[in-house]
């Protein structure tokens, strides 16, 4: 198990790097691989915990055997809560230690090489630009946008948006474009300029295709969840992983 001992970012823009990629990870496995992640943490084991890795990669493994380990542990012991609370107050649960966990992590590189006063706020400031994984996993993160937009709006503009760029082939796959008209262009850039995905909790970019799920209406990057804009035109009804395994899980 490899949680950053051979890999030391000595820059700010090195340690947010680091912070991203094993922010990816962990969302990944409380998201869109949530039924593997739930599948490794049996009760029965001992103290497990949730690694993330500057690759993206995320592992559910044994706490470090050495003491003090290289990079600071996650929470010990998630898989004993797993099969005593709602399993989506459990991911909160986890999703909120795995938040501490990356903080501490950025921060311990930042005393490690010595960051300065300025440097630790610009550090601070790059990560707090991006929701927590808590907000990604309960969906908090969706409400806040939704609360920044027009309620009224919210819908239609996404509907104009998916119409206008896939020539009603399909409801909810779209690759977001500029719109012709001036005034409908800068009420998409609003909306869409604030729109998270579901899997990696990135904001929306103008050159990514995206697709939404039918069913809780999250939408997701295509690469994320592996749907190209040829396989979607063919999608009647998508619906994203998290949807998928509540389904087929007993």
């Amino acid at each position: 198990m490899d949680v950053g001992a051979q890999y030391n970012p000595r820059t700010v823009e090195e340690v947010f790097r680091d912070f991203k990629g094993r922010r990816a990870g962990l969302i990944k496995a409380l998201t869109t691989e949530v039924d593997n992640f739930y599948q490794l943490c049996d009760p029965e084991k001992e103290n497990l915990c949730l690694y993330g890795f500057p690759s993206e990669q995320w592992e559910v493994n044994l706490p470090a055997e050495e003491v003090p380990p290289e990079l600071p542990e996650p929470a010990l012991g998630i898989n004993f809560a797993r099969d005593g609370m709602q399993e989506k107050d459990w991911l909160a649960l986890v999703a909120v230690h795995s938040d501490a966990w990356l903080l501490s992590v950025a921060f311990y590189f930042g005393a490690r090489f010595g960051f300065d006063k300025g440097d630790r706020k610009r550090l601070f400031n790059m990560i707090n630009d991006l929701p927590t994984i808590f907000e990604v996993v309960t969906g908090c993160a969706k409400k806040q946008v939704k609360e920044r937009s027009s309620v009224a709006n919210n819908s239609n503009n996404k509907s104009k948006s998916i119409s206008k760029s896939q020539g009603n082939k399909y409801s909810k796959a779209a690759t977001p474009q500029k719109e012709e008209e001036e005034g409908l262009e800068e009420e998409e850039e609003e909306e869409t300029g604030d729109t998270l995905c579901g899997a990696c909790g990135e904001y929306y970019a103008s050159d990514e295709f995206w697709i939404c799920c039918d069913l809780c209406e999250t939408w997701f990057h295509g690469k994320c969840v592996k749907i190209t804009p040829a396989r979607a035109e063919h999608i009647k009804q998508y619906k994203c992983p998290s949807c998928s395994n509540k389904r087929a899980r007993p």
